[in-house]
């Protein structure tokens, strides 16, 4: 008995430890756990405080003097917006099967080499011209109508339509910003819902084009100084005012305002953009595969395929 009463204390004294060194270490790691959650979300609202310093609500709501600028290829749309008004002519029978495989070639250079060469979109405008020469405006018009729902509709980026949208929302017009014809640009505009258009200009007397253009085309700089004057006329502040490209060829533009966006940017642009500091958009699945890889390679073939059997056609019908 004296043995089993040594022993019974030592029990009850170590079951007695166990619960305290239990309960320690529960609390213990209860506290630690607090702890951890009250420093993520210090980490959280510090992170968010940074967020909107860095980048303060955009476009701001109700501000009148502000406006919104978006280039087109490849910005809005994918590809080159003339390409596609050549192949809705060649559909209605307005050159022939030579220039259209002429337009399938700038077409398929352009989405390989995935920016604005301007003696190739010079090149690409001289045919465009000749090929509209003679032919009514009102005419051209309607066919643009046509044309954007055959070739241009879903070929619109949808992030680009957000944040042209959100512009719409904030109570902001929005312009489109192109070197592509004026017609063409002002139907896109309309059917995206947007404000309007600026784009080149081609001469007509009486309503009928003469084949020249009005001064030269809206590329590089000419942009800025459309932009400029548009804004002056507006009575826009342009250090409130946003524009969106995605071609290096566009930073006169991008440089006129206080929010400018590089979108699908060309290597040139978005390393421009990243020394300035400014906002990068990309919508494409992945920048290389987007530039020379399968998407490139199936719209290529698409165009060649297409090309070839429009000539095959051609051939039997004669």
């Amino acid at each position: 008995m004296a043995a089993l009463g040594w022993l019974t204390p030592r029990r009850r004294s170590a079951t007695a430890r166990s619960v305290l060194a239990g309960e320690a270490s529960a609390e213990a790691a209860r506290k630690s756990s607090q702890e951890a959650q009250e420093a993520q979300e210090a980490q959280q609202a510090l992170e968010a405080q940074q967020a909107a310093e860095r980048e303060p609500e955009f476009p701001v709501i109700g501000d009148d003097r502000a406006a919104a600028f978006f280039d087109l290829d490849n910005t809005v749309m994918q590809g080159a917006a003339i390409f596609h008004f050549g192949r809705g002519l060649y559909k209605r029978k307005f050159f022939e099967t030579r220039d259209l495989a002429r337009f399938a070639w700038q077409q398929a250079w352009f989405r390989l080499a995935g920016v604005e060469d301007p003696e190739h979109m010079q090149d690409v405008r001289d045919s465009a011209l000749s090929i509209v020469k003679g032919h009514r405006v009102a005419e051209l018009e309607t066919i643009g109508e046509e044309i954007y729902d055959e070739y241009m509709a879903d070929r619109m980026w949808p992030g680009t339509r957000a944040l042209a949208q959100a512009h719409l929302d904030a109570g902001q017009k929005v312009w489109l910003v192109t070197a592509a014809p004026v017609e063409i640009a002002q139907v896109i505009a309309r059917r995206l819902g947007l404000t309007g258009a600026l784009g080149t200009v081609a001469e007509s007397v009486d309503g009928i084009y003469t084949g020249k253009l009005v001064g030269e085309p809206l590329h590089g700089p000419a942009k800025a100084e459309a932009v400029r004057a548009l804004a002056a006329a507006e009575g826009l502040d342009l250090s409130r005012c946003a524009a969106y490209s995605d071609s290096h060829n566009d930073i006169p533009m991008l440089s006129l305002v206080g929010h400018p966006y590089a979108i699908n940017p060309d290597s040139k642009l978005r390393r421009y953009a990243r020394e300035k500091d400014w906002r990068l958009r990309d919508y494409r699945t992945g920048r290389k595969a987007a530039k020379v890889g399968i998407p490139a390679a199936a719209g290529v073939g698409a165009v060649a395929g297409g090309t070839a059997a429009a000539i095959a056609l051609s051939r039997r019908r004669r």
